[in-house]
């Protein structure tokens, strides 16, 4: 049955990532050497199956960057990025797109906003929140979604989608996070918050 999430929680949630968000601009701000702005317009609670839809179109090319999570919550971190966008970002980097090089970029520029969002997540909930090194699937948005549900398969059917848009020098890019437990559900980080018990 797929847990659904109440207003006020949404906004607990939107609120934890709001403030993540900062500190991963922050994090990315200084790899680039230039400013970045992060939004985050909006914070859903979905199941998997859904995720595609509320990430964009199923036959766009996206880079995503994949970070497993172990600790209190065991769970999937999902970076997606339209690879026009990904392009920009390795531009700005002075490597090329869909070189090695550039996919190492990608994965490392992931890595520091994935480990961004963890740390104020993990700092905010008490929660144990332990990142494992990256890894970049490009190919079409459905076919890496897939991909993962496939591997999630048997665990619980709800992912955190927090959406976002990112203002790198004046370059905007999109960039779509999601959390998805492999073990327990995204309310465990409304738990430690005294939230977790109004889910309905």
């Amino acid at each position: 049955m797929t847990q659904r999430y109440t207003d006020v929680q949404l906004d607990a949630l939107r609120e934890l990532s709001n403030i993540a968000s900062g500190t991963a601009a922050g994090a990315l701000s200084q790899m680039l050497g230039r400013e970045v702005d992060i939004n985050v317009p909006e914070a859903l609670s979905l199941p998997l199956a859904d995720a595609v839809e509320a990430c964009g179109d199923p036959e766009e090319e996206v880079s995503g960057i994949v970070i497993p999570v172990v600790g209190d919550m065991e769970a999937l971190v999902l970076l997606l990025v339209p690879y026009e966008h990904g392009a920009t970002l390795c531009r700005l980097l002075g490597v090329e797109p869909g070189s090695e090089v550039g996919d190492s970029a990608l994965r490392e520029i992931g890595n520091i906003l994935g480990t961004s969002y963890l740390t104020v997540l993990a700092q905010m909930t008490g929660l144990a929140l332990e990142p494992c090194p990256p890894h970049l699937n490009t190919d079409m948005l459905a076919a890496i979604v897939a991909s993962l549900l496939a591997e999630t398969a048997g665990s619980g059917d709800t992912a955190l989608v927090l959406d976002s848009e990112l203002d790198v020098a004046d370059e905007a890019c999109s960039l779509s996070f999601l959390l998805i437990p492999t073990s327990g559900d995204a309310s465990d980080l409304l738990a430690p918050l005294g939230l977790a018990d109004q889910a309905s």
